[in-house]
């Protein structure tokens, strides 16, 4: 890793899927969330290296026996990284990265873009939803087999007019459509009760 770093950073791209520089930046931010303190049996495995196993896996879906050997870290270690580095992310990112407005003058600013980039007057979001495939949890049956003929979980997203999501909700599964997910979250809950401040119609372009 450090090779490529130095001597090829597009390698480096090509096999996280991240530039060096915001790997930095996230070894810095999520690596005290990840820090285990050295044993009497064992050292500590360092934030660096537990990132780069998740990382590698979220970009190529290898196996835990290839990452294994590409990183020289047991599976079963391996199956205890990802999911701690994955729930740090989140935790680190989540409140910066999706936030969802709750006054009428930022969804304003939303609708602002969908009017002048896309031209779509009086819009505020995109929703929908997407099936991501998994492998078939084990001792659950069919309960992940959708319509298409393959597992998978449902990711439903809210979107502005510049590709940032606003919202979302992933681990709805079967053949359910968007509007019973929908109908389900709760988001919609928040539209009703009006505790993110959701404009009135029709809003008026400024």
């Amino acid at each position: 890793m450090e090779e490529l770093r130095v001597e090829d950073p597009q390698s480096f791209f090509d096999y996280l899927r991240l530039e060096p520089a915001m790997f930095d930046e996230l070894v810095q931010r999520v690596g005290p969330r990840i820090q285990k303190q050295d044993t009497y049996i064992r050292k500590a495995q360092a934030p660096g290296l537990k990132l780069a196993i998740t990382l590698r896996f979220l970009a190529s879906g290898y196996r835990y026996p290839s990452i294994m050997y590409s990183f020289r870290v047991a599976r079963t270690s391996i199956s205890l990284i990802i999911p701690e580095v994955c729930k740090a992310i989140v935790e680190e990112y989540k409140d910066e990265v999706i936030t969802c407005p709750v006054i009428p003058e930022e969804w304003a600013l939303i609708e602002e873009v969908f009017r002048n980039r896309w031209n779509i007057p009086h819009a505020v979001r995109a929703l929908d939803g997407k099936h991501m495939a998994i492998r078939n949890p084990a001792k659950i049956g069919s309960s992940y087999h959708n319509y298409n003929g393959f597992f998978s979980v449902v990711r439903m997203a809210l979107m502005d007019g510049n590709y940032k999501f606003l919202w979302m909700h992933v681990g709805a599964y079967r053949s359910i459509s968007d509007a019973q997910i929908f109908d389900e979250c709760e988001l919609k809950n928040y539209l009703e009760d009006g505790s993110i401040g959701f404009p009135d119609p029709p809003l008026t372009s400024r």
